[in-house]
């Protein structure tokens, strides 16, 4: 089966490359003192803070190595190809921040589409892989879309798109 392109956002990618930075050069020093630490309770052999030092060890080196290879392989959206139709309004595409009017309520919600890898529905960023994001890809300001989702259907206008950051 082929890998599916993985596409991040200028932000995304520095997040990445920031978390990276991070338990490089701070988390590892600091599992590693741990370790040198946890041996003053004893030998390695049964000793629990020991283990629990290497469990955090094994995770902390895993997920520099899942981070490693997901920058070497991550192509990074490139804010300035925006596309625009007749009337200039700008598409959604992966990386826009979108406003949207829920028709049903009124309410408005505004989102990011961002890839999986950086999806924080806590900060409003969605996966492009979400209903939600599915139904906005292509469309322009003004649209109205309708989103399926498993609680039933959602009717968004699109109130404004920004350009990716």
């Amino acid at each position: 089966m082929l890998e599916e392109e993985l596409v991040l956002t200028p932000e995304g990618a520095r997040r990445l490359r920031e978390e990276l930075d991070f338990l490089r050069l701070v988390k590892r020093k600091e599992v590693t003192q741990r370790i040198r630490e946890s041996l003053d309770f004893g030998d390695a052999w049964e000793n629990p803070e020991y283990e629990a030092a290497k469990a955090e060890q094994a995770f902390v080196e895993g997920r520099i190595a899942e981070l490693e290879k997901t920058l070497k392989t991550a192509k990074v959206l490139d804010p300035r190809q925006g596309r625009v139709d007749a009337r200039q309004r700008l598409q959604v595409r992966l990386g826009s921040r979108v406003r949207l009017r829920d028709l049903g309520s009124g309410q408005e919600e505004s989102y990011v589409i961002v890839s999986s890898a950086e999806a924080d529905p806590g900060e409003h960023r969605i996966s492009i892989r979400s209903p939600v994001a599915q139904a906005l890809l292509g469309h322009y300001t003004g649209d109205e879309v309708t989103v399926e989702v498993p609680a039933g259907t959602l009717q968004y206008r699109i109130e404004a798109v920004e350009e990716p950051q």
